[in-house]
């Protein structure tokens, strides 16, 4: 093979044969004695993924296997399977031409996602069934009169023991829980947390573990650590958080460089590779944040007090020491188990008002540390960041956790500040750790990768753009981060940058973990890591165990590439999981915030067109609901799917992604999560 690629050199074989381990483990190749062979993958090859149904009824199946496209199932080759079910497919023995993706029937139910599914009660002349709360759940769950007990029609219950086994009759379940009110916020949490598979409660055994933990910090300890308690380190966080994991020290060099501290919670000294907090993590992955309510990866004696960087406490910490120039070129780095004694903890908007006025607790420190972030985030943008616009929203709750106002969250300097310096501390672990494992190719890492957006997406995402008049754009070949950072810089101050802003997120891959380095496209880095937020984050407390094993000088692996794959794809899934959790809490509350305002008329922006209807984006609230083409009765409309728009027949009217309407509402329906608007015509 060597001598057919043309390859001689001696280190250049060592790499080849490097890459063809990597192809075995990703199972592309296979390995008898010294012989390597491909791994043939034929139309009759049975594939197992998890199963995604779309609103429309038909779905996709997202393959274990990576290197695989998704599978298409239309609805009638659904078998028995639910959203979310990890099922078997065999693919169909003629493919469709020019598709990009697979076509299939579901054979095989590997493992069901639900155990158990709240909903409302229904009951027809004959039976009772459940409407499941999750739309993606699109069967009717049929209810044996005898578990119905003491729940009327429209209550609000918790159905368990599914049991599907035919395609020709409804699922079955038993009620095992009525709620008293089905609209209490207390409801909607359980809801969500049913759907998504959370647990606010931790198991006994693993509190038990947690009570028997050692808290101290002995002088053993401290004589192992870079002492920084007598410097100037400070935490800046949201004024409503309850954990600060990072903090910040900055000093000057005689050289006249800057020495930036990134210091991070040890999680990984007080939590036991193996132990059952360690198991527990690993289910969870990550904390949630829902609207008014946190589900965190640890107990609260971790999260919010021993590995929280209090003020005025000793802790103990990871930290990364960055030398900087003044123009933010990185000479040197060091990265140590430290500990710190916060001086004072900031919030963000306490910062702001210090940069503005340049007086307060420390100011010489947050005005080096604002001045060195703003030349990192200019050099970072020189070098390649994609740096997108995406608003966001906070939720004001009542007392009784009711919304009763809607902001935009403001991203100013302090943000970006804080943002700088955690990149920075990642990109550096990240780095040194390819060193490592160039000398050690036995010692597997966790990368945090972006791979590059599909060719189909982009081509897409262009299309779009000329379709708003946007000219001279570049071929989807020749879009490399800066390019697309310097189109949609190009769309700042106009109505349509929040819409395109989203496009161009969507067009991109889905940011993974995993234990081979693709580098992070978006980011513009070869070399990404999480390493900032271990209390809230598995990846970061997996991160930290294995670059403190290589600091201790062990050879052996931490985790052997197999068990790190298995790990970054569970993480994986559990970020998604947590995404989709929150953004079904913040679009719970907007609507019902929206409730009271039935009737009122605001100004929207469409953010997508179908055959039926345009969705539209309240400005003010980021609020999305739908106009149906049936209401829209001025013309005859026809929808153009390659301008993105609905066409009006006679009057030749448009109705384009990315315009600003005027919208009236008359409709929310909380249980499908949906509100319908009226245009308001000119």
């Amino acid at each position: 093979m060597a001598q057919q690629l043309g390859l001689f050199d001696e280190y250049e074989i060592a790499e080849m044969k490097a890459q063809l381990h990597t192809l075995e483990r990703e199972e592309v190749l296979t390995k008898v004695g010294k012989r390597f062979s491909l791994l043939m993958q034929n139309e009759s090859t049975k594939i197992t993924g998890r199963l995604e149904i779309t609103r429309q009824g038909f779905g996709f199946v997202i393959p274990s296997n990576k290197k695989l496209p998704d599978v298409f199932i239309a609805s009638r080759n659904m078998n028995t399977a639910m959203h979310g079910d990890i099922v078997e497919v065999s693919l169909f023995a003629k493919q469709k031409k020019g598709a990009k993706n697979l076509d299939g029937e579901i054979v095989n139910i590997v493992k069901r996602k639900w155990t158990s599914v709240s909903g409302i009660l229904k009951r027809s002349k004959t039976a009772f069934y459940v409407i499941p709360d999750i739309s993606e759940i699109q069967n009717d769950i049929y209810i044996d009169p005898n578990s119905v007990g003491s729940a009327k029609e429209g209550d609000k219950v918790l159905v368990s023991d599914i049991e599907w086994d035919s395609p020709n009759r409804a699922p079955e379940g038993k009620i095992i829980k009525i709620f008293a009110d089905k609209n209490s916020p207390e409801t909607e949490y359980f809801s969500i947390m049913n759907e998504y598979n959370l647990s606010a409660e931790f198991p006994d055994a693993v509190i038990k573990e947690v009570k028997q933990l050692d808290l101290s910090i002995t002088p053993e300890e401290i004589k192992t650590r870079v002492d920084m308690r007598n410097e100037v380190v400070m935490t800046i966080d949201p004024f409503d958080a309850k954990d600060f994991d990072d903090a910040l020290s900055i000093s000057t060099l005689e050289n006249g460089n800057l020495k930036v501290g990134i210091h991070i919670a040890d999680v990984g000294h007080y939590i036991a590779k193996g132990g059952k907090l360690d198991e527990e993590s690993i289910s969870r992955g990550n904390s949630v944040y829902l609207c008014g309510r946190v589900i965190p990866m640890l107990p609260e004696l971790l999260s919010n007090d021993v590995c929280s960087l209090n003020p005025n406490v000793d802790r103990l910490t990871f930290s990364v020491f960055a030398e900087l120039t003044p123009r933010g070129k990185l000479v040197d780095y060091q990265i140590a188990k430290s500990i710190i004694n916060s001086k004072r903890r900031y919030t963000y908007e306490e910062v702001q008002e210090i940069l503005i006025a340049k007086k307060g607790d420390y100011t010489k420190q947050l005005l080096e540390l604002h001045e060195l972030a703003q030349v990192l985030f200019k050099k970072r943008t020189r070098e390649g960041s994609i740096n997108f616009q995406t608003p966001e929203i906070k939720i004001i709750l009542d007392e009784n956790n009711r919304p009763i106002e809607i902001q935009r969250k403001v991203s100013d300097d302090s943000h970006g500040l804080v943002e700088e310096f955690m990149l920075l501390a990642n990109k550096v672990v990240a780095t040194h750790m390819q060193k490592v494992l160039h000398k050690n190719e036995i010692m597997p890492f966790v990368y945090r990768i972006h791979d590059r957006p599909d060719e189909e997406k982009l081509k897409n995402f262009m299309a779009f753009l000329k379709s708003l008049g946007y000219k001279n754009l570049p071929s989807t070949q020749a879009i490399k981060p800066k390019v697309l950072n310097d189109v949609i810089e190009s769309t700042k101050g106009k109505p349509e940058e929040v819409l395109i802003n989203q496009i161009a997120i969507r067009s991109m891959a889905k940011a993974v973990y995993s234990p081979d380095n693709l580098g992070h496209y978006g980011l513009g880095f070869q070399y990404y890591t999480h390493f900032t937020s271990p209390i809230r984050r598995y990846s970061d407390l997996l991160v930290h165990r294995i670059i403190f094993s290589t600091l201790s000088g062990k050879k052996q692996p931490l985790y052997s590439w197999k068990e790190l794959k298995e790990l970054c794809e569970h993480i994986s899934f559990t970020e998604r999981n947590a995404v989709d959790a929150e953004r079904q809490s913040i679009k719970l509350k907007q609507i019902q915030f929206m409730r009271s305002h039935v009737g009122e008329e605001f100004k929207a922006v469409i953010s997508g067109v179908a055959n039926f209807g345009i969705f539209v984006e309240i400005i003010d609230y980021l609020s999305e609901g739908m106009i149906r083409l049936r209401d829209m009765t001025s013309d005859y409309f026809i929808y153009d799917e390659k301008k993105y728009a609905l066409v009006g027949k006679r009057t030749g009217k448009t109705y384009r992604l990315g315009d600003q309407v005027n919208v009236k509402l008359v409709r929310i329906d909380e249980t499908k999560l949906e509100m319908d608007f009226l245009l308001i015509e000119d």
